[in-house]
C-alpha cells in the first residue's frame, strides 16, 4: 500500500506531453512547457556569482590533514582569469586543447574554468586510461585525436608513465605536486599565478554559444572512445532545462557532496553545472560506493548536509545500509535534504522502499526520490521523472525544449533527440557524426523506449534496452536484454549489482551475475577482507543465488525471458578491459566479448560454479 505521508516541499516542473503517432508507427513527443532563455556562456555564470556572492564557498575538498580546503566564487574567477591568460600565452586553441588526466579536485576545476573563460576546449579523461591500462591504447587514441597542447595531472609521478607512453615530448605537462622525474613538467601554481592582461577578458567576450566548452569521451567499451563536442549552448540550455524541471534550485543556493567523476557527463556537466549555474557549493567527495571508499563518503555525509544528493544505484544501496544503522548520519543527511536523484541504471525497488521507510521514520515526511535519463550527446539530461514518487523503470518525459522521436527498429522503438542541448557531432569524426543523425536531424541514441503506461502519457517512458544489445536465440526468438537485466537486478537486490545476459544463437538463456561482494560477505558472516572465493562458497550465499535462479526460471513465460542457467562472477568487470566504467556501469557486449570462453563453458554445462534451476 502506498504511503500517504506528505512529501517535504520540493516543487517539480510541468510534465504534460504533446505527442503524436503517424501511420509508420513513429511517435513524436515533447513537453508543453517551452524552454526559457538560457545563459549564453557558462563563464558568464562564474562572473555573475563572483559579483553577487564573492565570499560564498564554490568548491571544497579535504586536504592532507583532513580539513576542508575551500575556494570562493571571487577567488575562482580571479584564478580562472589568470589560468586563461596562461593558456592564451601558450597559444592553445581548439586545435591544441587541454587534456586532463586526473580525478576531481580544485585544480582540475580551476583549469576547466580557465579554459571556459579563454575559449580553449578541455577534455577530462577517465584516470583509468592512465592508471589501470598497461598498453595505454585508449590514451594514445585520445592524444592522437585531440592533439593537445597541454596535459594536466594532479600527481606528476603517478601519471608520468602514461604521459611518456602516449603524448609527444612537446606537449606541456602541468602537475599540482610531484613533478615527473623523466619528463619535463611545470607546476600548476605557476599557471594559476600568470599575470592577467586585458587580452583574457577580450578572449572571454569573443566566446559565444557555439564556442566549444569541452570534449567529453564516450566510454569506448566496444570501440575506441569518441569525443563528443559540448558547446556553451548545449551546456547552458541543458542547465536551463534542469532549472525548469527543478524550481527548487532557484530558491536557495544548492549544496552538494558529490563523488561522481567529472570525466563523465553526469558528474561533470549535470552536477558541476548545476552548482555553477545556481551559485551553489560543491564539496568534492573522495569516497565512492566501493567497500574501500564508502567509509569516506559516510564520514563526509556526517559533516556536510546536502540539499540534493546524487548517486548511482550502487551508491544508494550502500547508503541505505549505513543510514539504517547510524542515527548520527541520519540526523545530518536529512537535515537540509530536499531531493534525491539516481541515474546510470534502475534503482531496485527493495532499495527504494528501504530509503523511503528510513526517511519517513526519521523525518516524519517523505523525501522526493526521482530520476532521469540522458547521454553524453544530450549534455546530458534528456528525460525527467516529474512526479514526486519515481516508479520502478520510469524514465519520465522530455526536458523542456527537447523533442524526441521513437522510431520502429525491428520490434523495438529507438529513441532519437533533437533540440538545443544535443551535440553537433563528434570531434574530427565527420563520418561518425553523419551516421549519428537521421534525415530530420534527430540524434539516434541506440536506446529503446516504450510508454511507461500508454493510458497515462504524462508518466512518460520506460527503458526497453539497447538496440544493439538484443539478440536472437537459435529458434529465431528475440531476447530483450534491458528489461530482463533490470528484472534480475531487482529480484537479486541487494546482493546482485548487475547481470550480463547470455544465449546468443543458443537454445536457452543464461546469466552471469555480478555480486555485491561486501554485502555477500555480510550475508555469509565472514570477516572483512575475506577472499571472494570463500564468500561465494559460503552455504548461505550459495543458497541465496540458487533460490534466485530458481525464481527467475519460474517467472519466465517463454524461452526469451526464462533463465535456464547462471554463474556468479568471482572477478568483477574490469575498467581496463572496457567491461565497466569508473561510475560502475557495465557494458554487456564488452563482458561477453572478453569472457567468450566462460560463456561457452556456461552453455556447455562445464563451468565451475554452474547454477541450474531446481524445479519443485
Amino acid at each position: 500500500m502506498a504511503s500517504t505521508m506528505p512529501f517535504r516541499d520540493a516543487g517539480l516542473g510541468h510534465d504534460h506531453l504533446e505527442h503524436t503517432k503517424d501511420s509508420a508507427g513513429v511517435i513524436r513527443a515533447k513537453t508543453i512547457q517551452p524552454l526559457q532563455e538560457p545563459a549564453q556562456r557558462m563563464s558568464d555564470r562564474l562572473c555573475h556569482w563572483a559579483a553577487e556572492a564573492p565570499d560564498r564557498i564554490f568548491l571544497a575538498k579535504r586536504d592532507g590533514s583532513g580539513a576542508w580546503r575551500t575556494l570562493t566564487y571571487g577567488e575562482a574567477l580571479h584564478k580562472a582569469r589568470a589560468i586563461g591568460q596562461g593558456l592564451l600565452n601558450r597559444g592553445l586553441s581548439a586545435d591544441r586543447p587541454v587534456l586532463i588526466l586526473s580525478d576531481n579536485d580544485i585544480e582540475h576545476a580551476l583549469l576547466g574554468l580557465g579554459c571556459l573563460y579563454a575559449g580553449v576546449p578541455y577534455a577530462p579523461l577517465s584516470p583509468a586510461y592512465s592508471l589501470l591500462s598497461t598498453d595505454f591504447d585508449k590514451l594514445k587514441h585520445v592524444a592522437s585525436l585531440l592533439t593537445p597542447g597541454l596535459v594536466f595531472a594532479s600527481d606528476g609521478l603517478r601519471f608520468e608513465k602514461a604521459v611518456m607512453a602516449a603524448l609527444p615530448d612537446d606537449v606541456e605537462f602541468v602537475v599540482t605536486t610531484n613533478p615527473a622525474q623523466h619528463r619535463s613538467s611545470e607546476l600548476f601554481s605557476l599557471l594559476e599565478t600568470t599575470p592577467i592582461l586585458p587580452e583574457i577578458d577580450a578572449a572571454q567576450a569573443a566566446t559565444g554559444p557555439q564556442t566549444i566548452a569541452k570534449l567529453l569521451f564516450t566510454s569506448g567499451s566496444t570501440s575506441m572512445p569518441k569525443a563528443v563536442i559540448n558547446t556553451n549552448h548545449m551546456w547552458c540550455s541543458n542547465q536551463q532545462m534542469i532549472n525548469q524541471c527543478w524550481p527548487v534550485l532557484g530558491e536557495a543556493p544548492p549544496v552538494f557532496l558529490d563523488w561522481l567523476p567529472w570525466n563523465h557527463t553526469f558528474g561533470g556537466n549535470h552536477n558541476f553545472g548545476m552548482i555553477l549555474n545556481n551559485g551553489g557549493s560543491l564539496y568534492i567527495d573522495d569516497g565512492k560506493p566501493t567497500p574501500a571508499l564508502m567509509g569516506e563518503t559516510l564520514r563526509n555525509l556526517r559533516e556536510i548536509a546536502p540539499t540534493i544528493y546524487f548517486s548511482v544505484p550502487k551508491g544508494w544501496e550502500e547508503l541505505a545500509i549505513a543510514l539504517q544503522a547510524d542515527a548520527g548520519l541520519r540526523d545530518n543527511f536529512y537535515s537540509k535534504l530536499r531531493m534525491q536523484f539516481f541515474a546510470g541504471a534502475s534503482l531496485a525497488a527493495p532499495v527504494a522502499r528501504q530509503l523511503a521507510e528510513i526517511a519517513e521514520s526519521h523525518c516524519g515526511e517523505r523525501i522526493v526520490m526521482t530520476g532521469g535519463f540522458g547521454m553524453t550527446e544530450t549534455a546530458p539530461s534528456g528525460l525527467w521523472v516529474m512526479q514526486h514518487d519515481v516508479q520502478p523503470g520510469q524514465l519520465g518525459v522530455p526536458s523542456p525544449g527537447l523533442e524526441i522521436k521513437l522510431v520502429p527498429v525491428g520490434d523495438k522503438m529507438e529513441l532519437r533527440y533533437r533540440g538545443p542541448s544535443v551535440t553537433p557531432g563528434y570531434w574530427r569524426s565527420p563520418q561518425q557524426t553523419k551516421d549519428a543523425f537521421d534525415e530530420e536531424g534527430y540524434f539516434c541514441s541506440g536506446d529503446a523506449l516504450k510508454w511507461f503506461d500508454e493510458s497515462q502519457p504524462d508518466l512518460g517512458f520506460r527503458f526497453d534496452g539497447r538496440i544493439a544489445e538484443d539478440f536472437k536465440l537459435n529458434t529465431g526468438t528475440w531476447v530483450s536484454v534491458g528489461p530482463l537485466r533490470a528484472r534480475i537486478v531487482n529480484e537479486g537486490a541487494p546482493y546482485v549489482q548487475d547481470a550480463v545476459i547470455t544465449g546468443h544463437d543458443r537454445s536457452d538463456l543464461g546469466v552471469m551475475l555480478v555480486p555485491q561482494m561486501e554485502l555477500c560477505r555480510r550475508l555469509a558472516g565472514l570477516a572483512a577482507g575475506s577472499p571472494a572465493a570463500e564468500i561465494l562458497a559460503s552455504a548461505t550465499v550459495k543458497a541465496f543465488f540458487q533460490t534466485l535462479i530458481n525464481r527467475l526460471h519460474a517467472q519466465g513465460t517463454g524461452s526469451a525471458n526464462r533463465v535456464a542457467r547462471g554463474i556468479v562472477l568471482i572477478d568483477p568487470p574490469s575498467m581496463e578491459r572496457g567491461e565497466a566504467t569508473d561510475k560502475g556501469s557495465i557494458n554487456q557486449r564488452a563482458v561477453l566479448t572478453q569472457r567468450a570462453a566462460l560463456v561457452e563453458a556456461l552453455h556447455e554445462d562445464t563451468v565451475a560454479g554452474l547454477i541450474r534451476p531446481i524445479q519443485h
